[in-house]
């Protein structure tokens, strides 16, 4: 499974952004789909997930109201649409997935495969 991100920039605080991810490969096993970032100096944090087979999510309480996951399974895509920015939001994103496991959590040990990771920067 081949992870490839797109969508981050620079943006005023109080903006938003719509990050993307597409999957390839063999991706028909996959069951939970996330984001997370990491802040320069920071270790990875998970701030959300969806469970593709349901669409329940899981969101960090950083992101809660502002930040929201949809995914288009005909595309093979998953979009984390990014509201009322701020500082804190400043980092590089990773889009990641899992094929096995049941409950779909923004987990970092959880997840297998990884993007590249697209940057995020809030001024």
């Amino acid at each position: 499974v081949q992870l490839v991100e797109s969508g981050g920039g620079s943006v005023q605080a109080g903006g938003s952004l719509r990050l993307s991810c597409s999957a390839s490969g063999y991706t028909y096993s996959i069951n939970c789909m996330g984001w997370f970032r990491q802040a320069p100096g920071q270790g990875r944090e998970g701030i959300a997930a969806i469970y593709t087979g349901g669409g329940d999510t899981d969101y960090a309480e950083s992101v809660k109201g502002r930040f929201t996951l949809s995914r288009d399974g005909a595309k093979k895509a998953l979009y984390l649409q990014m509201n009322n920015l701020n500082a804190d939001d400043t980092g590089m994103y990773y889009c990641a997935a899992r094929d096995i496991g049941s409950r779909c959590r923004a987990v970092e040990a959880d997840f297998t495969y990884w993007g590249q990771g697209t940057q995020v920067t809030v001024s």
